[in-house]
């Protein structure tokens, strides 16, 4: 099943852990989102940040939705990976196997998060449900 909508960053916290002598920097981030449209729920995540000297940056992460997906209530885990241009940040999904409950139980699935900058941005996936 294909999922759309929206969602709103709220603000988190980030720590740098290391700076290279180049200026890249190493950070943990988190934050949390509030996602609207076929998922509605909220959202939490983690990132492990590079930070290059030009303003760009890649990170990878744990993304944890909890709330409803075409109106199947449960929580589920993404694995993430994105990049950030300098300006927006687009970031690639994948379920974790075995991290859904509820009526997400054994969902798989991919897609996609969009921010082009500030605290609103889009998301695509298409998930399968598992069966119970």
């Amino acid at each position: 099943m294909h999922a759309s909508g929206t969602f709103e960053v709220r603000p988190g916290g980030e720590e740098v852990y290391e700076t290279l002598d180049d200026g890249t920097k190493l950070t943990h981030a988190r934050g949390s989102q509030t996602f609207h449209g076929d998922v509605e729920g909220d959202g939490a995540v983690h990132w492990l940040m590079l930070y290059r000297p030009d303003k760009t940056a890649t990170f990878v992460g744990l993304q944890r939705i909890s709330g409803s997906i075409h109106g199947h209530a449960g929580t589920v885990v993404f694995a993430a990976s994105g990049d950030h241009d300098g300006t927006g940040s687009k970031i690639e999904l994948r379920v974790v196997a075995g991290s859904g409950s509820g009526a997400l139980a054994g969902m798989t699935g991919s897609g996609h998060l969009l921010t082009p900058g500030g605290p609103n941005g889009t998301y695509e996936i298409d998930v399968e449900l598992g069966s119970r």
